[in-house]
């Protein structure tokens, strides 16, 4: 597997947006933190998170299919590409192959739920009165998350699924929460 700094080299290379690199950083640390709370490899999971939209920015078309081209090209094994890719499965928008395709792994279900929780979280920063992520509790995004005008794209059955890897919705949203807040300077948060 490649160094963190090779992993973020390579998504320079097919993301240049500098939201889209936000987000792929604020993934990088959720599935961090899960990776510790779950007693699994934090290096892999923050790379799964890092990586997981590398093929965004080249079109919803291929969204999820890129990814396999460029990732074994870069050296990640089968296991790591699939996981990056399932994070599209059941989504009707990439295609009649992703969306027949079930999650059915622990860091799948939290790949999803975390690089989808992320617009969840930066959303309920900015309509703070401060827009500080310091500022948000889990309260505050568990009663986002129940007005479904709120972020109205995020999916939040996407986000339940953090329960089918075994974690609780309110420590899962904890865990996330605090992780982008611990690089709230660097997202301008």
């Amino acid at each position: 597997m490649k160094t963190r700094a090779e992993a973020w080299q390579l998504l320079q290379a097919h993301m240049k947006d500098p939201a889209d690199l936000a987000h792929s950083r604020e993934s990088e640390v959720i599935l961090r933190a899960l990776a510790r709370h779950l007693g699994q490899d934090e290096e892999r999971w923050g790379q799964l998170g890092l990586l997981h939209d590398i093929d965004w920015e080249y079109g919803v078309e291929t969204h999820c299919r890129k990814c396999r081209e460029i990732l074994s090209a870069a050296g990640y094994d089968e296991a790591f590409v699939e996981t990056v890719v399932s994070h599209g499965y059941g989504v009707p928008e990439l295609g009649p192959e992703l969306a027949a395709q079930k999650r059915t792994t622990p860091v799948q279900y939290c790949l999803a739920a975390g690089e989808t929780l992320t617009g969840l979280i930066y959303a309920t920063a900015l309509v703070r009165p401060d827009k500080k992520l310091a500022s948000v509790e889990v309260s505050s995004v568990k009663k986002k998350m129940k007005d479904k005008s709120f972020a109205a794209k995020v999916d939040r059955e996407l986000i339940k699924e953090c329960e089918l890897a075994g974690i609780p919705l309110d420590e899962f949203l904890a865990i996330s929460l605090k992780a982008m807040q611990d690089i709230a300077g660097e997202l301008g948060l």
